[in-house]
């Protein structure tokens, strides 16, 4: 009889698939499967049913693997109900090692399957990870505030606030400070934000009490102050801006650059990469940050004004490339051909409408900085049909004891 939702079964599984979920088969469909292993067999209960797959929790381990651990954060352990375990930490059962080592698979397996780009990728870890078990990086944290005013993240793949006591992965001042037994009545939401003095602010939604007013905070990134909006976009690692940083420069083709260029940092918040750019291109460089929100666009304008020959514009990435396409004279359309461009688009990739823009234009070199192994495999492929070589390809284990993974690559005109 043909598998029903609310079944309970045992499975095993083969294989990990991207979204921190893993892949067993029972009588020829396909399960994903959470807070499990390749190799392992588990109890898993049905909770989706689609016509060619369908999706399961995983109620009960019943043969291990060797690379189980007691889960990081009890919040989230397997002891837990389904409904009752913290999302955020979806690879906290896995051994660090065994944790980069399926981030790679994820990758390699988006490459050839997506990407049609047979590579071979190692994960590195940031800087202090290793020492520390992964665990206290998180420089911000998001926590949902439930109708009781009980502060906690998400349960995985649902809106069921779950009430912590711990915090394993946040860094040690916010794990100090925050007062996660505190009700929060009337918000929907508190941010944890450390500045780079080693403070924390507390942000919550919906006018409680707590709330602070929002303003500008300098984050360091090696000898270099930036400017950032407390509760903007900023990369959540302790380490990750400076991991990216020097990834980016590694990435660019130093034999490529042209500081008299049209050179592009696009999706540039403010201006983090755009640094990195500016310092392979040298003092007189002529770069332009492109980004949506205006906001950081402020802050990229004073992040870069040490280079003259640098802005920051107010738009959105697909119509500026549009525009440029449409509208640039030819010696700005030789400028652009001549450009170094870094590309840091959101989780769901730059698409295949911004990427037909960039072949168009066909700069020397693009540097694209990737969060998501899918998206980024597809983009790659258009580029590569688009006439762009792949070169040398990074990833960084930015977010420990997640599925996440940061990748930097290297594209050139061929």
């Amino acid at each position: 009889m043909p598998i029903q939702r609310g079944d309970e079964l045992a499975l095993t599984i083969d294989n990990v698939a991207h979204g921190g979920v893993f892949v067993g088969r029972n009588e020829g469909r396909v399960l994903f499967v959470p807070d499990t292993l390749p190799g392992e067999t588990v109890r898993v209960r049905v909770t989706d049913l689609r016509k060619s797959f369908g999706r399961g929790e995983t109620l009960e381990v019943l043969e291990a693997s060797p690379d189980r651990v007691e889960h990081v954060w009890p919040e989230a352990s397997i002891e837990r109900a389904p409904e009752r375990r913290a999302g955020g930490a979806e690879l906290g059962h896995v051994r660090l090692a065994a944790q980069r080592a399926l981030k790679q698979r994820v990758i390699e397996d988006a490459l050839r399957r997506t990407g049609r780009i047979e590579r071979d990728v190692r994960v590195q870890a940031a800087p202090g990870d290793d020492g520390r078990g992964g665990l206290g990086w998180r420089t911000r944290v998001t926590l949902h505030v439930d109708e009781q005013g009980r502060q906690g993240p998400f349960a995985a793949r649902s809106h069921t606030v779950v009430p912590v006591e711990t915090l394993p992965l946040a860094t040690d001042a916010i794990q100090d400070q925050a007062q996660l037994d505190m009700r929060l009545p009337g918000a929907s939401s508190v941010d944890y934000v450390q500045r780079a003095d080693g403070s924390v602010d507390v942000i919550a939604t919906e006018g409680d009490p707590v709330r602070g007013r929002t303003d500008t905070i300098l984050e360091r990134v090696g000898d270099r102050e930036l400017r950032v909006d407390r509760s903007g976009f900023w990369q959540v690692h302790r380490e990750a801006p400076g991991v990216l940083v020097d990834a980016v420069r590694r990435a660019i083709d130093v034999d490529r650059i042209d500081p008299k260029a049209a050179n592009l940092d696009l999706y540039g918040g403010v201006g983090l990469l755009a640094t990195a750019l500016g310092d392979v291109l040298g003092p007189q460089a002529r770069m332009m940050s492109v980004e949506s929100d205006e906001v950081a666009t402020d802050h990229a304008s004073e992040n870069l004004a040490e280079w003259l020959g640098a802005m920051a514009i107010t738009a959105k990435v697909d119509r500026f490339l549009r525009d440029a396409i449409q509208d640039a004279s030819a010696s700005e359309r030789d400028r652009l051909r001549a450009a170094t461009v870094v590309l840091d688009p959101p989780r769901a990739g730059a698409g295949g409408e911004t990427i037909a823009s960039l072949v168009e234009l066909a700069p020397q070199q693009i540097v694209y900085v990737a969060c998501d192994p899918v998206a980024f495999a597809r983009d790659a492929r258009l580029l590569v049909d688009g006439g762009y070589d792949l070169g040398p390809l990074e990833a960084f284990d930015l977010f420990p004891h997640t599925h996440h993974v940061e990748c930097v690559a290297r594209f050139t005109r061929g």
